[in-house]
């Protein structure tokens, strides 16, 4: 069974920086694409960023330059540091296989606000 479970949310102000952490169980992060996924009140869910097994990544133009993906093999863990965050960054953010969608977890709210 896989779990995946996030955290390193917070309260930032603009301008700020937060590193979100998910410590997944059941497959391994070493061979499959993972991506950090966000849903903010009122909107789908959508793909932010995302590592494929060699390490490309991708992000979607409104974090670009600003957030980095990236994955610890030997702790099975997703990160992925945000930095100049903006109130439009705020959402509850997950992590995910890139295609095959695992039960979720209960994603780390990301609250930008002055």
């Amino acid at each position: 069974q896989v779990q995946l479970v996030e955290s390193g949310g917070g309260t930032v102000q603009p301008g700020g920086s937060l590193r979100l952490s998910c410590v997944v169980s059941g497959i391994s992060v070493r061979f499959n694409p993972m991506a950090w996924f966000r849903q903010a009140p009122g909107n789908e869910r959508e793909l932010v960023a995302s590592i494929t097994l060699s390490g490309d990544t991708n992000y979607v133009d409104s974090v670009k330059e600003r957030f980095t993906i990236s994955t610890d093999n030997t702790k099975n863990t997703v990160f992925l540091q945000m930095n100049s965050l903006k109130p439009d960054d705020t959402a509850v953010y997950y992590c995910n296989h890139v295609t095959i969608y695992y039960t979720w977890g209960q994603g780390t709210q990301v609250t930008v606000s002055s």
